[in-house]
């Protein structure tokens, strides 16, 4: 049984910073490409950011492109968000998932097979 579980968010003042990490278990994690997603209330779930199996390439979506930094370690099975510079539009329930089809460059949702239950990152102004 595949899981997926996402830790590291909370309530943070706008300028800060957080770290969300997410432990897989129950698949080979280094023969999947993961990412992060988020989604506001009210709104659809959007791409944050990828990396490929091995991390050798990552993408991140233009909303976070130089405040947001994925990563992973194949040896704990986990992959990382580093979320620095937040602000209030970054408040959403933030999700990790695992997937082997298509790029690390498309971003789409259909490509992911996995999904972890989400976090939630609150931004205050």
């Amino acid at each position: 049984q595949v899981q997926l579980v996402e830790s590291g968010g909370g309530l943070v003042q706008a300028g800060g910073s957080l770290r969300l990490s997410c432990a897989a278990s129950g698949l080979t994690f280094s023969g999947y490409r993961m990412g992060w997603f988020r989604q506001a209330p009210g709104k659809e779930r959007e791409f944050v950011a990828a990396i490929s199996w091995s991390g050798g390439a990552t993408y991140h979506a233009d909303s976070v492109k130089g405040r947001f930094t994925i990563s992973r370690d194949n040896t704990k099975n986990t992959v990382y968000l580093q979320m620095n510079s937040l602000k209030p539009e970054d408040t959403a329930v933030y999700y990790c998932a695992a997937g082997r089809r298509g790029s690390v460059y498309s971003g789409a949702i259909g490509e992911y097979d996995y999904w972890g239950q989400g976090t939630q990152v609150t931004v205050s102004s």
